[in-house]
């Protein structure tokens, strides 16, 4: 599979590619224990503590397009997970598969018959 996902159920099976400039942040989970001398303890929150959230943008596409992607997240309500695949960051890999869900999504009333779409894309740990 290429970078992307693929839609299922209502609207179809289709392959969708994000644009390029496909952004990954991390924000490892920690417990801080902080005491009043300004000394602080650190320690991990969990066995899976740095999920990543993804931000992609689906940018100048056609109305259809757009709406066929955001009719698939809001059928996910942005509780289900769906498989996303992402350039992987161990060298001589070329793509990963992680577990996301779709927590926001903008869409843009670009012109005529073109919209853009932006989606954040959050890391889940689960079966």
């Amino acid at each position: 599979m290429a970078i992307g996902f693929t839609t299922t159920g209502t609207y179809g099976s289709r392959a969708i590619k994000p644009d390029k400039g496909l952004t990954a942040a991390y924000k490892p989970r920690t417990l801080i224990a902080q005491f009043g001398d300004g000394y602080q303890q650190r320690v991990l929150d969990g066995i899976n503590n740095s999920p990543r959230v993804f931000n992609v943008n689906f940018k100048t596409r056609t109305k259809a397009e757009i709406d066929d992607i955001a009719g698939y997240f809001n059928s996910l309500n942005g509780v289900t997970k769906f498989n996303f695949t992402v350039p992987d960051e161990v060298e001589g890999d070329d793509e990963d598969t992680v577990k996301v869900i779709c927590t926001t999504w903008n869409k843009t009333y670009d012109y005529g018959d073109y919209y853009s779409l932006t989606a954040t894309f959050n890391e889940v740990f689960e079966a």
